[in-house]
């Protein structure tokens, strides 16, 4: 009997709505919007290119045939987690993501599974969020921001012991987590010049959210939970034996905490390929294992893997690299692309597994 082909599912993607598609009271606001030519997407004294046509859906899904990816798990825009919106506004802001997110994955369901947002600032509705989007809308994966700004204007990391029942829901409903940077030029006082936020302080925001959650731990505290890093928690690699020696150096700056080195390798916690290079990924499966890694896109970003001459880059490129390179085998790519991605969203449940195959083989 002939193998089955092996599934491309991209674990890592982003979809603007098309201008049209946003309402009116987010463009009054400056909350976000698209402008009619599509060529930048806005805020409120901020702007950006759209480099890429698949930003948006139809072309979306054509760059995806064309690159013979089957599936993409689509996360919420990193514009759209509120932070510092009036709190009727932030409520009506990550209700349009998640509905129009939902919309996404219910039109298309053989291409895409989607993210919702919540804030963890008002726990009791991010919690009512929660119950919505996963028995109301049917999604199955929760974003949230590796920071956020509380109630009274003070930054904290996710994994703060106050965003507990987020996670008792998280691990209530099976739910996978995406945990992905964004606003570090809030709160980080340094100038934004030379893209550091995004190529430096992103990367440091999921070491610190990993250096929490693990300390807390809460891959333990609930099992049912299951978190990806994004951009391959990549600081969270080369960091891993700084934070042991603290930890195992001043054990009385960690009182009733968990080792880091317990976290190393865990089952419910994963890291997408999003690295840029061979060395990054080595380390990256070096430290928790090829199995705990899924592939990443981040398309359709600059700093995604898109295809690009001037980059040097297509979708894939990296593991192609890496089984040149001897760094992994061809059977452990094709789990990066498929059993990986699969057993972040779905975890041990086998029904789940075989609904998600069905939906994406139609």
């Amino acid at each position: 009997m002939k193998d089955k082909r092996k599934l491309r599912i991209n674990g890592h993607s982003h979809l603007l709505p098309y201008p049209e598609e946003i309402p009116q009271f987010m463009k009054d606001k400056g909350i976000f919007w698209v402008d009619k030519d599509r060529k930048f997407m806005l805020q409120k004294d901020w702007n950006r290119p759209i480099t890429d046509s698949s930003f948006f859906l139809n072309e979306k899904l054509a760059w995806m045939e064309h690159f013979k990816i089957d599936h993409a798990v689509v996360l919420n825009l990193s514009q759209l987690y509120g932070n510092g919106l009036r709190l009727e506004e932030m409520k009506q802001a990550l209700r349009f993501q998640n509905d129009f997110n939902a919309r996404v994955q219910h039109e298309n369901p053989s291409k895409f599974t989607c993210g919702f947002v919540v804030h963890p600032g008002f726990v009791r509705g991010a919690c009512w969020e929660i119950e919505r989007c996963v028995e109301v809308l049917g999604m199955r994966l929760l974003c949230l921001p590796t920071h956020y700004m509380d109630t009274i204007g003070t930054w904290r990391c996710i994994f703060d012991e106050e965003n507990e029942p987020i996670f008792e829901l998280a691990d209530k409903y099976n739910l996978a987590v995406e945990v992905h940077p964004y606003d570090g030029e809030k709160f980080i006082k340094l100038q934004n010049t030379s893209w550091r936020f995004h190529l430096i302080w992103m990367l440091a925001q999921c070491a610190d959210a990993y250096h929490f959650l693990t300390l807390n731990g809460y891959y333990e505290k609930y099992k049912n939970m299951r978190i990806c890093f994004a951009h391959g928690g990549q600081l969270a690699q080369i960091n891993l034996g700084r934070r042991i020696q603290g930890f195992d150096g001043r054990p009385d700056l960690f009182k009733d905490k968990s080792h880091p080195r317990k976290a190393v390798g865990h089952k419910n916690i994963f890291f997408d390929t999003l690295v840029h290079d061979t060395g990054g990924l080595e380390l990256l499966i070096k430290n928790q294992g090829s199995d705990q890694v899924l592939m990443g896109l981040d398309d359709p970003y600059p700093l995604g893997e898109m295809e690009s001459e001037k980059q040097s880059s297509y979708p894939g490129k990296i593991l192609d690299l890496a089984i040149e390179r001897d760094i992994i085998t061809e059977t452990e790519r094709d789990s990066i692309w498929e059993d990986n991605v699969i057993q972040w969203l779905c975890g041990d449940d086998t029904n789940a597994k075989e609904k998600l195959i069905n939906r994406i083989l139609g």
